[in-house]
This record gives C-alpha cells, structure tokens and sequence, in this order.
C-alpha cells in the first residue's frame, strides 16, 4: 500500500458546545440551593443584572405558570399540555461540577479554637433603631453573630477544664480530632500511641478521660461502648445489663429466651431493661456540630382543581429572578471611551440574557416534565402509592418530544409538592413487576408497599414467609420472584420469618408473664 498525500473535502455536521450552552445545561440539572448561589455570584460579577422583586401570589405557587394536569377520571375532560421548546438541552453529558472540603491530615493544632464547618448567622439590626441616620452610632455587628457550637469545640472546652497537663491536652486533642460527628472515636489507641511516641497506657488513661465528658457515651470506639457509658453515668451498668449489652447481636435477633438465660432475669426485668436500652441514644454526638437538617421544599406544586382535575404550577418562591437593566447599560456605554470597557459591556449583557433565557427555559421544562409526570401517575394522586404506574425516563421523553438526558437531568434534585407529602420526582420513576396471566405490569414501589401491608397484617400464628409471601402476591396478579421479595423485605429492614415468628412468641410468653406476675 503506498502512502499518498492528497486534499479532500468532506461535508458534515457537528454541534459547537458554546459557553452559553453549557450554562443553559448545568442550570437545568441545578437544585435550588445551588442555583441560589449560582445566581448570588451572576449578581455580583455582572453589572447589568438586579433581582426582581417577587410578587405577592395567592397560592403556593405562581397563578401564571398554573397547567391543569391529568383530569380524575372526568368524562370528557380533554388533556392540556404546554408547547415548550426543549431548545437545545437535549446534549449528552454531565457538566455539574461539585467541590470536595478536604480536611488535611496535618493541621497544625489538633484542637481548634474554630472548628471548620461553623455555621454563622447574620443578622443585622434594623438601621430604624438608630433613626435611619448616618450620622448616628452604628449597630454593633459584632452582637450579631451566632456560632454553632462544634463537638470538637464542646470537648476542647471540657478537656482545658479537666487536666493542665500539656502532654494529656496534646493526646487529648489527637483523639478529640479523631472522633466523628456520631460521637465515635474512628481511630485506634494504638495508631495513636504510634503517631504521638506516648506510651499506650498514658493514651488509654486520657482517652478514659475524655470518655467522662458531656454528652455521655461520647469517643466510644464502638455500640456497645457507647452503651456501656452511659449506663455507667445512669448508674444502671450492674452485671445483668452488662451481659445484656456483651451481646447485642442477640437483641438485633430479638432472641429473647437467650437473654433470659444469659442475664439470668425474668420477664418483667427483660422487658425493663430493653426498654432502658432504647431510650439511650446510640449517637451522643448528633447534637453537636452537624449541619442542620434540609427542608425539602418543592419546584412545583400538584392540587386538585374545582373542576376535577389536577393543576401543576411552578413554586414562585423557590425561582431565582432576575433582570437585564438595558436603561444602565445604554447610560454607560455612551460614557465608555476605551475599546476593553465596550467589550466588558457588550459581554456582560449578552450574559445577562442568556442567564434570563437560560432561567426561563429552566423552569418552562421543569414545569413541562413535571406536568407528563402527574398525567403518568395520575392515579397516585388520587389512590395512594398502591397505584404508582412502573415509569422511566424514556415514556416520559418520547411524551413530551424531548431527549432522555434532558428528563434526567429535570429530575435530578427536583422535588414535587403533593397532598401525599413532597416527594423527589425520581421517586415517580420505578421499575415494572411483571402482571400474572397476562394482567398490567405493577410498580416495583406498589409491590413493596403492598409486602409491607401483608406483614403488617401477620398474628402470632399465621407468620408469612417468602414463599408465602409469593404466593400472595401472585393471587393479586403480581408475577415475582422469591429472591424478590426477600430483596424488597430486606430494603423495608423486615426481618425474616423465623426471626418474626420468634419475637412475636417471645414477646406474647413475656406480656403472659408479666400478668401472671401481676
């Protein structure tokens, strides 16, 4: 084969990624909160943009935005779907970026005056207070802040109160820092003695220490541990509840003949300790320096119309606004000499717009999406989860006219607000469960909410095993497997039959000994 050189020409078609797009693809897979801050940092960087001020609305989303969805079986009522554009979202690809806190190993004091992770709320006070003038003392600032006390911090504070010994303040520190957001030392004694050139027995004896600090059951190196400390400050860690707590493996198997034995208790005390055991928290250091808990607040809301059927709209608090302010923009770039300042302009208000396109078009298909989601599962909203339809993204996309990827990234960190509770839209999209003798397929979540109602119906002498379980099923028109139903029992934390059968004849021989002994 000889080797030639020649020139050619070749037609074809390629689609340019523009900076653009990728910020129209990266906001549409945004949650609120980082969307939030998207658009803090847009406001501050571009001149040309202002947030708009939200208008009061008359229900929990915007009116406007308002699509009536699936109807509730009216006869008659004709479906109503909104021409959106998918534009160009329908690129393959993820362009979310995120960013990883990394706590470095060696940080230079093992215990921090500050820990990392603080939460600070700002809370300015009104200028009212001082008569909106200038010329008047400013609020201090410095009295409206608000530190989240950190476990570390808490522990640091107790540890500088119960020793001045500098070398026990340093092991402390170390095993301080080691302790996690639970409560629980994460690293060995051993490790420890090895990092710091300490004997082992001076580690044990400080670790010992910060062991006796608030909360109880703190820097325990496992449950049992964690247990045991705070038992021992309840003053209730006599030898029964020590063999108790020895075998927790036995309490998870809710084996309560074996308890007996091995406590060498009756009923009644079996029944009192275990319930000492729960009101301990398996956690002591939950309370302290973790983030506080996330609302989940809806992109869009689903309520019943007069008319029967279902109206989906977009919540208009949880929309970024923004604006494009074109009379500064015309007032600047008049006075602008230099040709850097045009572009600077020129480039700022092209950005500005495409960020306002990029939103609009954000919520057009969050709304769109969310609207074939209440027309597919249309009879959830009205039955319950017993009648979740099996979904994937592929129906919805073929529905709506728009790519696969694009209904993925809709639907990631979305959430819908429904009289059922506020659900995350991918919790719509399950896998279908076979129909026996030809019957519809069934929701995978319908088929577990309905394993679950099946063993919560159990008595003491009917328990239900997997194959019971099965056959059940199948009667209703369910066509699944037995490694099926064991893995959505196993996800529901059900325990297995044997293991049900013997805590329900366990627990009715203890309430029989209790009463006789009353």
């Amino acid at each position: 084969m000889s080797l030639l050189q020649r020139l050619e020409m070749r037609q074809g078609q390629s689609l340019v990624m523009t900076p653009q797009l990728l910020q129209a693809i990266k906001l549409l897979q945004l949650s609120q909160l980082d969307l939030a801050a998207y658009v803090d940092a847009e406001l501050e960087r571009n001149p040309l943009l202002e947030r708009a001020e939200a208008e009061p609305t008359d229900g929990p989303g915007e009116a406007a935005n308002a699509e009536p969805a699936a109807e509730a079986f009216a006869d008659g009522a004709e479906w109503k779907a909104a021409e959106v554009d998918p534009g160009r979202g329908e690129i393959d690809g993820d362009f979310d970026a995120r960013l990883d806190n990394v706590y470095p190993d060696d940080a230079p004091s093992p215990i921090r005056e500050a820990a990392t992770g603080d939460m600070l709320s700002l809370t300015p006070a009104p200028y009212g207070n001082t008569g909106g003038s200038f010329d008047s003392e400013a609020p201090d600032f410095e009295a409206t802040l608000t530190v989240e006390t950190s476990l570390r911090e808490h522990l640091g504070r107790q540890l500088d109160l119960a020793t001045r010994d500098a070398t026990d303040r340093l092991i402390g520190g170390f095993l301080i820092d080691a302790v996690d957001e639970a409560g629980y030392l994460r690293e060995s004694i051993d490790a420890v003695a090895e990092r710091l050139g300490a004997s082992l027995d001076r580690v044990a004896g400080v670790l010992k220490l910060v062991q006796s600090f608030d909360p109880a059951g703190v820097a325990a190196r496992d449950l049992a541990e964690c247990l045991a400390l705070q038992l021992r400050e309840k003053d209730r860690f006599d030898p029964a509840m020590q063999a108790l707590v020895s075998r927790l493996d036995l309490v998870a198997k809710r084996d309560f003949s074996a308890l007996r034995r091995l406590c060498g208790v009756d009923d009644e005390d079996l029944v009192e300790m275990l319930g000492e055991i729960r009101r301990l928290d398996p956690k002591p250091g939950r309370a302290f320096g973790s983030s506080g808990v996330e609302v989940l607040i809806p992109d869009v809301f689903v309520r019943a119309a007069p008319d029967g059927s279902w109206l989906v709209e977009l919540n208009g608090e949880a929309l970024p606004r923004v604006l494009v302010n074109q009379s500064y923009y015309a007032r600047v770039v008049r006075g602008a000499k230099a040709e850097g300042d045009k572009a600077f302009l020129s480039e700022a208000l092209q950005t500005a717009n495409w960020l306002t396109r990029s939103l609009e078009q954000r919520a057009r298909t969050i709304l769109k999406v969310a609207t074939e989601i209440v027309r597919q599962q249309d009879g959830f909203f009205v039955h319950g989860v017993t009648h979740l339809r099996p979904l994937n993204l592929k129906t919805v996309a073929e529905a709506i006219g728009m790519h696969e990827s694009t209904v993925s990234r809709v639907t990631s960190n979305k959430a819908i607000g429904t009289s059922r509770g506020t659900l995350e839209m991918k919790y719509f999209f399950t896998a279908a469960i076979p129909g026996a003798a030809g019957t519809a397929a069934h929701s995978s979540e319908a088929v577990r909410h309905r394993i679950k109602q099946l063993v919560d119906g159990e008595t003491s002498d009917d328990v239900l095993s997997d194959d019971a379980l099965v056959q059940k099923l199948r009667h209703e028109g369910v066509d699944i497997a037995r490694r099926t139903v064991a893995k959505y029992r196993e996800s529901l934390r059900i325990p297995s039959s044997i293991e049900r059968r013997r805590e329900r004849y366990a627990q009715g021989g203890m309430v029989a000994g209790v009463m006789m002994a009353r």
